[in-house]
């Protein structure tokens, strides 16, 4: 009898946050509210981050505001944002570094593994660096468990990868 895996991943698309984020300064360049607001949002792959910089705390604000539409018209979840402390720098400029989430934490792995277990399904979940392997015998219980944790509420996104 065979069996059936797949993995649980959290990860973020970078080449959609660059589309979104494209078109987020390109909206900005062109709302009358940001005119003069000095603002730049700059997407920074390698540190899976983007920061936004503007002349006074409000227009960070609206102009996250529209970097996370832009993000959710491109299938990248806020959850998947983890927005940092606005920064003063000189004078009226003030920024704010925003870290796109990649990858399970240890605790958010064992949240995972501890819903399937209190789930009872004949499963096997296990971690391995940075995702969550789940392994059974049926189909249908590898549905079951996708559902689950799909529609618990775990604060981070979360994506299937490897069904076979």
């Amino acid at each position: 009898m065979s069996t059936f895996s797949f993995d649980f991943i959290s990860e973020v698309d970078l080449q959609e946050a660059d589309n979104a984020i494209n078109q987020a300064i390109k909206e900005i360049d062109h709302r009358y509210d940001l005119k003069g607001s000095n603002c730049e949002v700059e997407l920074k792959r390698n540190e899976k981050s983007f920061q936004i910089r503007a002349d006074g705390e409000h227009f960070i604000v609206s102009a996250l505001e529209i970097v996370k539409n832009k993000m959710i018209k491109r299938g990248i979840s806020v959850l998947a944002m983890d927005e940092g402390k606005v920064e003063l720098l000189s004078g009226k400029s003030v920024r704010q570094t925003v870290k796109l989430k990649a990858g399970l934490t240890k605790e958010d792995a064992k949240k995972i593994t501890s819903l399937v277990k209190e789930q009872k399904m004949k499963v096997t979940a296990q971690i391995i660096d940075e995702k969550v392997r789940i392994t059974g015998k049926s189909k249908d219980d590898l549905q079951a468990c996708i559902q689950a944790v799909q529609s618990a509420e775990l604060g981070l996104p979360i994506q299937v990868d490897n069904l076979r």
